[in-house]
């Protein structure tokens, strides 16, 4: 059972986790196509005034391999399985990091406090 849901709702934001692209290696401990590395990347979106919002984080997560006792068959493999893996390998709270770092983000696009200005061109209205 996974440590946390990959797509989960925190202060209205959605959090969608895909760890669908992985590396593996052709042959480990008699096991074919073992999974040792996850490439993750985090959607958060949120939907507010009409307007929906989002930001992405991505990265890479090395998993612990060095003991695998219920090994999974590469084609049997689903993404919450390796999300799980992926969160589990992190953390709880390197995984809120990321899920802030998102919801700061979408929280500047709604509500931005620096914006970018042409000299010679008239400033944007303010939605």
């Amino acid at each position: 059972m996974p440590l946390y849901n990959y797509k989960k709702q925190k202060q209205m934001i959605t959090y969608d986790w895909n760890c669908k692209t992985v590396d593996a290696y052709v042959e480990q401990g008699g096991n074919d196509d073992v999974v040792y590395n996850a490439h993750w990347r985090v959607t958060g979106t949120k939907e507010e005034g009409g307007k929906q919002y989002s930001s992405t984080n991505i990265g890479t997560q090395t998993l612990d391999i060095s003991d695998i006792t219920n090994f999974i068959p590469f084609d049997e493999l689903t993404n919450d399985e390796v999300v799980a893996w992926t969160q589990a390998t992190m953390g709880a709270e390197q995984v809120a990091a990321i899920e802030t770092n998102i919801a700061n983000a979408i929280n500047l696009e709604i509500n931005p406090v620096s914006i970018t200005l042409t000299i010679g061109e008239p400033v944007p209205p303010v939605e």
